[in-house]
């Protein structure tokens, strides 16, 4: 970490002399960081190893007992989690060039885009506003030298250092904070890789994946968002004078705190966005299948069967079904017009025979039918007519 400027004894020279030091510092102690954890010489190697050896010996267990059944669609998934991991969490370059590079520099690099500027869009951000709190803080300095020592009440003074200390918590809230809780997570991000592997501690590395999205995104939003209140105040500022009104100062102080409402509107923005994600679930589309894990088989929902609702239903089912059994095993005749009406009326009954239900479930839904009687009159008189002619 020598390479760093770090702050003197007055603190830094401003938000983005912190900001540039800030980034040199983390950035190395990333590196270090995964050195000690999972380098040549790492203190986790060994616990890595052991924790492989023993996610091979349970997934062959699983397949020698039976109780684990893996297809080309299962196994794919498995291997690149399991190959991801490995490299991310032990290679230093394939670590920087994706993940601290998607976490770090992709929201700069789209900041920089939207904004059409050249280099870091943080840092200019911070530069314009180190712009800003200097001439706020040189017309502070100025009115309270004019007002002199008798001045009692509230100043133009005391009002422009207010906005001073505004501006001043509204970047090192939410920037500065941003950055340096990102490369603590960034520090610690091996580990939560490796953590990926197995399905029980996934859910903490899906955990580490969001807060690290949550502090990546702020910068970019408090770049967008706040640019246009510093854009707005920075020529009222440079405009204050030597002896600025009381009316001048409210306008700055009121511009101050709009700034850092905007902040924590950045910070809800970004939580609300990051809260809203579940990372490798489909929980937005509705489930039609559902797959039990034990016995691998599927379960699907059965359509609704609607069932006469009285009290004799049972009895008349069996009943129908009875005399449509009847009819169609009973002999028909030869010939004649009597025949065609009997063969009529044996496939109706069949028909009516393959309509039944065949059992009751528990997705039954009862409905009152009104025409009960009629039917089972009608088939009566067709069974009798049948019984006659055949006789």
């Amino acid at each position: 970490m020598n390479g760093c400027r770090s702050f003197g004894a007055d603190g830094p020279d401003g938000i983005g002399a912190a900001l540039r030091s800030i980034d040199c510092q983390t950035a190395q102690g990333t590196a270090h960081a995964f050195e000690r954890l999972f380098g040549h010489h790492g203190g986790l190697l060994p616990v890595l190893t052991l924790i492989l050896t023993l996610y091979v010996a349970w997934t062959a267990v699983g397949l020698l007992t039976g109780r684990a059944r893996i297809g080309v669609s299962g196994l794919t998934p498995r291997m690149l989690t399991l190959g991801a991991a490995l490299t991310f969490a032990t290679s230093w370059a394939a670590y920087q060039s994706v993940v601290w590079n998607l976490l770090v520099g992709a929201p700069d690099q789209v900041a920089g885009l939207l904004l059409g500027t050249h280099g870091s869009a943080t840092t200019l951000f911070a530069d314009r506003l180190d712009r800003l709190f200097g001439a706020v803080a040189e017309a502070a300095q100025a009115a309270q030298n004019a007002a002199g020592a008798d001045a009692k009440g509230w100043q133009p003074a005391d009002v422009l250092w207010a906005a001073t200390m505004l501006l001043l918590l509204g970047t090192a809230g939410v920037l500065i904070t941003a950055r340096i809780a990102l490369g603590a997570l960034l520090a610690l991000g091996p580990a939560f890789l490796v953590l990926a592997i197995f399905r029980g501690t996934r859910g903490l590395f899906e955990g580490w994946l969001k807060a690290a999205i949550l502090f990546a995104v702020v910068p970019l939003f408090a770049v967008l968002i706040g640019g246009g209140a510093i854009v707005i105040l920075t020529p009222i500022a440079e405009n204050l004078g030597a002896e600025p009104t009381m009316q001048q100062a409210a306008t700055v102080f009121l511009g101050a705190a709009i700034y850092c409402t905007l902040m924590a509107m950045v910070l809800k923005v970004a939580s609300q966005l990051v809260a809203g994600w579940r990372p490798g679930s489909g929980a937005g589309e509705p489930a039609r299948v559902t797959r039990d894990a034990g016995a691998g088989t599927t379960v699907a929902s059965s359509p609704t069967v609607f069932v006469p609702a009285t009290g004799r239903a049972p009895m008349a089912t069996g009943d129908d079904r009875i005399r449509a059994i009847a009819a169609a095993a009973s002999p028909r005749p030869l010939a004649g017009p009597a025949a065609t009406v009997h063969e009529e009326h044996v496939v109706r009954d069949r028909q009516r025979l393959a309509g039944l239900p065949t059992a009751q479930a528990g997705n039954v839904t009862p409905f009152p039918l009104a025409t009960a009687p009629r039917a089972r009159a009608a088939a009566l008189g067709r069974a009798m007519g049948g019984a006659s002619r055949a006789r």
